[in-house]
């Protein structure tokens, strides 16, 4: 009598099925890993993008907010010049234009061509200079500064003057060679307006800004009594990451041509705007 025997194990149809299901589940995992990893690198670069143009715009604002300050009758400022002279020179240029300066004609606002960065140069009374140096003034000393930002290569920089030296009043003391301070790397463009009042003819003294322009028509309308009220900046800042974007969208910085990036990053536009409150105060004043 002949017994029956049971095939043990999985036919070669049942393995093939078996591999197939595990290669299909294996790819999904490995899609759903990609896509996570990628989707936490984008949401750092996002992350880093975020914080750099925060960080700017609280430097640049803080910065900012003093330009064409003079308070002659501080007990901190520094009285080795005629003070009533150059707090009429730092109140009615608070936004200083290359050729204000005889010691170095080229320190002053400049529109960049075609797009290209701008330069932006305040004057104001303070303790310290954009890089935090007091240029040979005591510590507890305030003195007439000279701040100018712009863009070096893809950093945005500033560079501190004294202003009694650009005036050829004294000679330069512990200007460490004007070097600049870098204040944000990966800045792919610096975009500067100038929000200005009406002209004296106007007989208007309200220091409200009638419009914005950029800095080479500054010199017509300062000549003409308008003054500078208010600055507004623009910067496009790139991630610090490697996340591809493509395609890279274009972007408009105030009143220029939109750009759109060569490089496949991440990008991010950033703007505000700085009332310069001492220099509105100084119109409201003024009589005109």
């Amino acid at each position: 009598m002949k017994h029956s025997q049971k095939q043990l194990g999985f036919s070669l149809v049942e393995l093939m099925i078996t591999l197939t299901l595990g290669l299909v589940i294996s790819g999904a995992l490995i899609q759903i890993m990609l896509g996570n990893n990628m989707t936490e690198r984008l949401n750092q670069a996002v992350a880093s993008v975020q914080e750099s143009g925060r960080f700017i715009i609280t430097r640049m604002r803080n910065d900012l907010l003093m330009t064409g300050r003079y308070d002659i009758l501080s007990p901190s400022l520094n009285r080795n010049v005629d003070v009533v002279v150059e707090a009429a020179v730092v109140q009615n240029n608070p936004v200083p234009l290359p050729g204000d300066f005889i010691s170095d004609g080229t320190v002053g606002a400049l529109e960049g061509a075609s797009g290209a960065n701008d330069t932006l140069v305040v004057s104001l009374q303070g303790s310290t200079d954009c890089r935090g140096y007091k240029l040979g003034y005591a510590a507890n000393e305030e003195f007439y500064v000279v701040n100018q930002y712009f863009v070096s290569g893809t950093s945005l920089q500033c560079r501190g003057f004294d202003g009694r030296v650009l005036r050829g009043q004294q000679n330069a003391v512990g200007n460490d060679g004007n070097k600049a301070y870098t204040l944000l790397d990966d800045v792919y463009s610096f975009q500067v307006q100038y929000g200005v009042t009406a002209a004296i003819a106007a007989q208007d003294n309200s220091s409200i800004p009638v419009r914005f322009v950029t800095a080479d028509s500054l010199a017509a309308l300062r000549a003409g009594g308008a003054q500078v009220v208010a600055i507004r900046i623009a910067v496009l800042i790139r991630a610090d990451s490697d996340v591809n974007i493509d395609p890279v969208p274009s972007f408009k910085l105030l009143d220029e041509t939109a750009i759109q990036p060569d490089q496949q990053r991440l990008f991010k536009q950033f703007e505000t705007t700085i009332t310069l409150r001492n220099v509105k105060n100084f119109i409201r004043s003024r009589n005109i």
